[in-house]
């Protein structure tokens, strides 16, 4: 059962980390907007490559049948956004070919533009029968440092098994 699951999130980081290159052609995963946040103008845009190790972890559900995996997210960031990133991601796979979810949240820690911090990413993403939908935005009120008050959105590209970012951002007055 063990096996079985390592299997299923190996697969499913796959679908969504991979899964450009699978396909053939570039593909850019770009994030949906929260009509919950306030609207934000973001004024500052960043991008580079960066490199992702995905880990099996440990699942938490070890009933037969279950489809849930958990992998532990380790990045370097480079370009506009110097940074190291430590994460988490649980996922669920279905019985159709090409339909999964996952979730994730991490820690990035660096440099942005020149501005020194941290803050939180937080991943939502699914896969209807092939077709991606995924947003990534910063937690609200998570930035230190220099980041205190970023607001952004990023996109992942995902271009001849190579990754890069674009992350559109404002670092703006806190409450």
């Amino acid at each position: 059962m063990k096996y079985r699951i390592r299997t299923i999130a190996v697969v499913l980081a796959g679908i969504f980390l991979l899964g450009a290159r699978l396909m053939g052609f570039a593909q850019t995963y770009s994030s949906t907007p929260n009509p919950a946040q306030k609207e934000a103008i973001m004024t500052n845009h960043a991008s580079g490559p960066f490199e992702v190790k995905l880990n099996p972890q440990p699942a938490y559900n070890t009933d037969e049948g279950s489809t849930l995996g958990r992998m532990s997210i380790d990045k370097q960031f480079h370009g506009d956004l110097e940074a190291t990133s430590k994460g988490e991601m649980l996922m669920a796979g279905t019985a159709v070919k090409g339909s999964a979810g996952y979730v994730a949240l991490e820690l990035v820690t660096g440099t942005l533009q020149g501005h020194k911090g941290t803050f939180v990413l937080q991943h939502s993403a699914t896969m209807d029968r092939g077709t991606p939908h995924l947003s990534i935005t910063v937690v609200p009120d998570s930035g230190t440092g220099q980041l205190v008050g970023l607001t952004g959105k990023m996109d992942i590209i995902i271009a001849e098994g190579k990754h890069s970012y674009k992350f559109d951002y404002a670092v703006g007055e806190t409450p």
